[in-house]
């Protein structure tokens, strides 16, 4: 499936575990940029991809997680995001992954790939959902997490 060059396709990752009996999720910010704020594993579509290998291709390259280390709980939203700084629209498809291996309850990781997240530094950490504000309004299907 061909993207219009006006809307850009992506994918968020909602990845879960349940820790002392509270829900959490795996968040992150960037050890260089702060100031982008609190956000989840996700980016862009490319144009002959699979919305879910653009999904498990998204999280191991900026977390290192691999496919095998996650549960698919299934498609939540998918709503039109407007970046004005960048005057474009996103088609923004989020999904709900459970973490099926141990974890730290921290870490850093270099984004690997080519693309324009290679070689940034991201600081993960599991935080309780219901604390969760996330950047660019990357929690707006945060609320799906709790159905």
């Amino acid at each position: 499936m061909r993207q219009s060059p006006m809307v850009k396709r992506k994918v968020l990752a909602y990845i879960t575990r349940e820790q002392g009996g509270q829900k959490e999720l795996l968040v992150f910010t960037h050890r260089d940029y702060p100031e982008a704020g609190l956000q989840v594993p996700g980016g862009t579509v490319e144009d002959t991809e699979l919305l879910i290998d653009a999904l498990y291709r998204e999280v191991e390259e900026e977390s290192g997680l691999k496919r095998d280390e996650l549960q698919l709980q299934g498609k939540l939203h998918k709503y039109m995001y407007y970046a004005e700084d960048r005057e474009k629209y996103y088609e923004r498809n989020f999904f709900h992954l459970e973490i099926t291996s141990e974890t730290s309850d921290e870490w850093e990781y270099v984004v690997d790939g080519d693309g324009e997240d290679g070689g940034l530094h991201y600081q993960f950490q599991w935080t309780p959902i219901k604390e969760c504000e996330l950047a660019a309004d990357q929690d707006n299907a945060v609320e799906w997490l709790y159905q």
